[in-house]
């Protein structure tokens, strides 16, 4: 390592963050590599790194400069890192995070820290999608049909959208993927729909799926993610970014609701009178079915 180098990352999230982090800035090879480093960790652990070059599309000495770079004297130096989070059971780090909660389960700081996280994941919103959100809300209107989807966690982000868009647009629909019926809905992509796919590390399978089957099908493809290398982001369109910090066991979605909530409200504003009579409409039909509950005099 360099005198002048800073010391390399310790940890393997450290290691994953400053790639993310550096991502943009790297040559062409470099983000081959650094590609497959984040998107396969596990196998980075367990194979060569014959094998993990050839994987990834590059040339082993590519691994080797580009574990230099990150300030290591080699690969072999980097690789103990996945090496290591395999060893302590790193593919469960939700449950590592979760001793430390239940270790400090005595402290009245918890709450606190939790408001304290969620204010610096919905204060991040504004500079980070500044540019970006306006350009989502244009190719969301422009498009005949929007599809959304989120698995897992992500399930309550892409719900907010669909519902709450669809109050005032009738032509938005939920991929649910449900009894493993993915593919079928996959086949209602056409050419100029636009398509939300919402995804945060450990990225699911089935979002990168939908990402590239709108892809492939000419749909325009709107990111909602943590990273702007994430899988789904590398081939969007537009990538909207929201932070997933938590102090808890468990990343946060609280942010990337609220980015659907306000890419919802550019939507509205953009329909103008016509979302308001749409609006009126589906208000007016919920009361008639009793959906809501009565109140006297209400």
């Amino acid at each position: 390592m360099a005198a002048d180098q800073s010391p390399p990352p310790d940890t393997l999230d450290a290691l994953l963050a400053q790639l993310r982090t550096d991502f943009p800035y790297l040559s062409a090879q470099f983000q081959e590599g650094a590609r497959y480093l984040l998107d396969h960790p596990r196998e980075v652990a367990i194979h060569s790194m014959r094998k993990v070059a050839a994987n990834a599309g590059v040339q082993p000495a590519t691994l080797v400069r580009l574990s230099q770079s990150l300030g290591f004297e080699g690969w072999q130096g980097l690789r103990e890192l996945f090496a290591d989070a395999v060893r302590e059971g790193g593919t469960q780090p939700y449950a590592r995070r979760a001793r430390k909660v239940v270790r400090d389960s005595g402290s009245n700081r918890l709450l606190a820290e939790m408001i304290e996280a969620q204010h610096r994941n919905l204060d991040a919103l504004g500079a980070a999608n500044a540019d970006t959100l306006p350009r989502a809300a244009d190719l969301l209107a422009a498009a005949p049909n929007v599809h959304v989807a989120g698995f897992r966690s992500c399930f309550p982000v892409a719900f907010t959208f669909h519902y709450v868009y669809r109050l005032f647009r009738s032509s938005v629909q939920l991929i649910r993927g449900d009894a493993g019926t993915i593919e079928m809905e996959l086949r209602g992509l056409a050419p100029r729909d636009a398509v939300v796919v919402a995804s945060f590390a450990p990225y699911s399978q089935e979002s990168l799926r939908v990402a590239e089957a709108a892809r492939e099908a000419g749909c325009k493809v709107i990111a909602l993610t943590d990273s702007s290398v994430a899988p789904i982001a590398l081939d969007a369109d537009c990538t909207l970014l929201f932070s997933v910090e938590s102090p808890s066991f468990f990343p946060s979605i609280t942010a990337g609701v609220a980015m659907m909530e306000a890419l919802v409200e550019q939507l509205l504003a953009r329909k103008g009178k016509g979302a308001i009579r749409a609006l009126e409409a589906t208000e007016g039909q919920l009361h008639r079915t009793g959906a809501y509950v009565s109140t006297r005099g209400g």
